[in-house]
């Protein structure tokens, strides 16, 4: 049984967390009106934990940026061999110029 309430779009972007020390870059490889899966950049410094709170800056195709705030969903670290983490986002109330730029992918 599917629990998501919006359509998922695979995507290929890349975002920056704001509220980080460094290496704050990740990549978002699938989106929703409402939420966003991603994979972070290898770094072990920042860690993402399920009910806490960040920031991203997601650049579109056109270059225009956009701030998001989320909540980590779930968190986990992908192969032993791979230091990236993979993350799932709750978009806080996403604003009008995100939920169109989803709604153009379709």
């Amino acid at each position: 049984m599917e629990r998501r309430q919006a359509r998922r779009v695979t995507v290929n972007l890349k975002a920056e967390r704001i509220s980080c020390t460094k290496d704050c870059s990740v990549f978002i490889e699938n989106l929703s009106e409402s939420g966003i899966y991603m994979t972070t950049a290898p770094a072990k410094s920042n860690e993402y934990v399920p009910g806490t709170e960040l920031d991203l800056e997601l650049e579109l195709n056109t270059g225009k940026i956009i701030n998001l705030n989320c909540h980590v969903k779930w968190a986990f670290d992908n192969s032993p061999d791979d230091i990236t983490k993979s993350v799932g986002l709750e978009i806080v109330d996403p604003p009008s110029e995100y939920k169109e730029f989803v709604k153009s992918l379709h």
